[in-house]
């Protein structure tokens, strides 16, 4: 397996509230874990909810028995999301506050995945880009109920509206989808910060066009500055297959 990751700030944004960590050896329970965050709320309160979130999750998953790898990425988003809520309600500087998560495990040449958000997770293999996670956002609803079409949505100044985070409601709802990898899969988890600068097919070109991750990485977050860089960009890429 290989893998590299990138944050950056992007051209506007005084701070980075996104917050990414990757693993590619044991997390407790789980054999290898890779997180992805984007934090919403005012002053410092984004970066802290993403930064948060994500070091509650790993910390957790380092203590909990079990082996349902599943139920364990459960659990410790749940509890991290109380966590959250509690940290907003013991200090009004954190009120408003939370995040996206999308979560990566990969086992027996599966990938395991949660979201939570519009941080999203791709599959590419040569021809093909595959969006797995499904965006919690008002513009996606508005697509699935044939309201909006996806270019619609792309450009509709409501697309940063966010239906579930974590840190917004008590019980928090997560999607889990499993997806059995292929040799030449290659796994790209990013804030909208790429996904609104740069599309699925300019993406997929510059996937396949680079000699290696680190160029692929670096390659992908300078495309959406070059496009505007509105908000932070984070990019974590992950080549299962390759030693």
């Amino acid at each position: 397996m290989k893998t590299f990751s990138i944050t950056d700030i992007g051209r506007l944004r005084e701070t980075n509230q996104d917050y990414v960590y990757t693993s590619d050896t044991p997390v407790g329970a789980l054999p290898n874990l890779f997180l992805v965050a984007d934090g919403m709320g005012g002053h410092n309160a984004g970066d802290y909810a993403s930064k948060y979130t994500v070091e509650t999750v790993v910390s957790l998953l380092q203590e909990f028995p079990g082996d349902d790898l599943k139920a364990l990425l459960s659990d410790a988003i749940e509890e991290t999301n109380r966590r959250l809520i509690s940290q907003a309600v013991n200090d009004p500087a954190l009120f408003g506050m939370g995040t996206t998560l999308v979560a990566l495990v990969i086992v027996d040449g599966k990938a395991l995945i949660a979201n939570v958000g519009d941080s999203r997770l791709y599959v590419v293999n040569g021809s093909n880009i595959t969006q797995i996670t499904e965006d919690h956002s008002y513009v996606q609803e508005m697509v699935k109920i044939g309201e909006m079409d996806a270019s619609e949505a792309r450009v509709s100044p409501e697309k940063n509206i966010i239906t579930r985070a974590i840190g917004a409601e008590p019980d928090v709802e997560i999607d889990f989808f499993e997806r059995k990898l292929k040799k030449g899969d290659e796994i790209l988890m990013c804030t909208d910060g790429l996904t609104n600068m740069v599309d699925d097919e300019d993406i997929r070109r510059i996937i396949i066009g680079q000699r290696d991750i680190v160029e692929k990485t670096m390659k992908l977050v300078q495309s959406a500055n070059e496009n505007g860089g509105r908000d932070n960009i984070s990019v974590v890429l992950v080549d299962p297959f390759t030693d």
